[in-house]
């Protein structure tokens, strides 16, 4: 086989891996949990979770690639030759994310280019479900192409093929060293300005006035935990991939240290800015913090542009918020792609180029439908079926088959060999005991919360059509795919 490619520096990992981890989630999903969840309060479970279950997680995917140099399926093929599927199933989940991941990021590039005149007018709301997304009837409604959003897209698209035709250190590494330090310069610029504004104060203590009540509530630990595994990109080949293009001398403990820590802090400090405008937001309006507050794409291009009219300057506060979507969305597509790009190339031997234009194309293609004027409610569905079920549950088996049916100390030894610190018990105990417990019943719970309830209310026949159905093609091609000989097997 053909020698593997390398990141030309640490730095350029440690971008690489924060810029994946750092997403759209950190700026809009992150605030609302922890408000909704007890504010300060939720800080105790949350960095728990990080402790227990995250670094754990992120040190072992950092530690397979590593040692195994390959992507998700060739890192289970060579820890156990049946486990090539797993690998598969996690480039699977990527795939699906990235097709709808990537129509959001086009709608933040629209709203960047609308933030020099306000685009979105007086009434937010009304624009973005009906004017810019054309909303239909419902999910099975899908009606034409909102064409906006498909150039929008595209643009999107022709830059994760560039990224991805260069290569690892040309192209991803340079990639991030550019959009990671951009991003974080808007965040401060935009954390500064937020701090500072009438009502920020009163937004902050909203977000962190502690309940500790909350913390006897198992809800939650299990939403804390579910903010961790989500936001770190772990159990979806991301992290195996990234780490396999490390060098033999590789400080993997404190690189997943460093990884996770970076994430979180950028999270807290995208509370605080969002909190602090919201702050404002509500003192001009006159009404409690609680009446402001949205999560999800509501907060992103509904709260916060009505937040953004009121603010002095705002053109400008616009245009910061909008290009940090699009940077965090971008580096966060990028990985997620080049999950996908990299077990292609170790199973049928690909070169890359060939590789990530045909994943592009098909990406591509496969995208349009969340460019519909139903594309929205597509969205919803299969976000939430491929997050908590084919994330989930292939985080739970990959914990589960790694601890228990591995050699894990043997993983350990390579990782501490590497390391300037050593880990120990306690990620062995975490491993084995903690993350697979906690997943196993945030995974029951999901289950029976979808069987017992239609989620959203929408249709079963879209719930089967875009959740379930998604669901269990994902596996299914796992197995097949696994069953196709493999680049690596034809030179052992």
């Amino acid at each position: 086989m053909a020698q593997r490619e390398q990141w030309g520096t640490r730095l350029g990992f440690i971008l690489a891996a924060v810029g994946s981890a750092i997403g759209l989630g950190n700026i809009w999903r992150f605030p609302y949990m922890a408000f909704d969840n007890g504010g300060g309060a939720f800080l105790i479970p949350y960095f728990f979770a990080l402790i227990t279950a995250g670094i754990p997680i992120i040190i072992m995917e950092f530690g397979l690639g590593h040692r195994f140099k390959g992507s998700a399926p060739m890192t289970f093929a060579k820890a156990a030759k049946k486990w090539e599927w797993l690998g598969w199933w996690q480039v699977f989940v990527s795939f699906v994310i990235s097709v709808y991941y990537v129509v959001v990021i086009g709608w933040a590039l629209n709203y960047t280019l609308m933030s020099f005149n306000l685009g979105w007018g007086s009434d937010p709301s009304g624009f973005f479900f009906g004017e810019f997304l054309a909303l239909s009837s419902g999910a099975l409604t899908l009606g034409g192409i909102v064409w906006p959003i498909f150039f929008a897209s595209l643009v999107i698209w022709f830059i994760v093929w560039l990224v991805l035709y260069t290569g690892v250190r040309k192209g991803i590494e340079v990639a991030n060293k550019i959009f990671m330090p951009i991003l974080f310069v808007l965040l401060l610029i935009m954390l500064g300005r937020a701090v500072t504004l009438d009502g920020a104060v009163e937004g902050l203590q909203w977000l962190f006035r502690p309940d500790f009540g909350a913390i006897m509530d198992y809800t939650v630990w299990t939403n804390a935990y579910g903010q961790i595994f989500f936001t770190l990109s772990i159990c979806f080949a991301i992290m195996i991939t990234y780490s396999s293009y490390l060098p033999e001398k590789s400080d993997i403990n404190n690189n997943g240290m460093m990884t996770a820590f970076i994430n979180c802090g950028f999270s807290l400090l995208a509370g605080i800015m969002v909190f602090g405008v919201l702050g404002y937001m509500a003192g001009e309006q006159g009404v409690p913090i609680k009446e402001v507050v949205d999560s999800g794409v509501g907060l992103a291009f509904v709260t916060i542009p009505k937040a953004i009219n009121l603010l002095p300057a705002s053109e400008f506060f616009g245009f910061l918020f909008f290009l940090s979507l699009v940077c965090a969305g971008l580096s966060s597509m990028i990985s997620i792609s080049e999950a996908c790009c990299s077990g292609l190339m170790d199973k049928f031997g690909w070169g890359r180029q060939k590789t990530a234009t045909g994943l592009v194309v098909v990406g591509f293609l496969a995208s349009l439908v969340f460019m519909t004027n139903g594309g929205l409610f597509v969205l919803d569905i299969v976000d939430h079926f491929i997050n908590n079920f084919g994330i989930v549950l292939a985080g739970l088996v990959e914990v589960i088959l790694i601890s228990w049916f591995f050699n894990l100390s043997s993983l350990k030894d390579h990782i501490n060999r590497i390391s300037d610190f050593r880990v120990g018990g306690w990620w062995t105990f975490c491993l084995k005991v903690v993350t697979p417990i906690v997943l196993g019943y945030m995974a029951i719970a999901n289950l029976i919360g979808d069987i017992t309830s239609a989620y959203g209310d929408y249709p079963m026949t879209a719930l089967v059509l875009f959740g379930w159905c998604v669901v269990l093609l994902v596996i299914v091609v796992g197995f097949f795919a696994q069953a196709v000989k493999s680049s690596w097997e034809s030179h052992d």
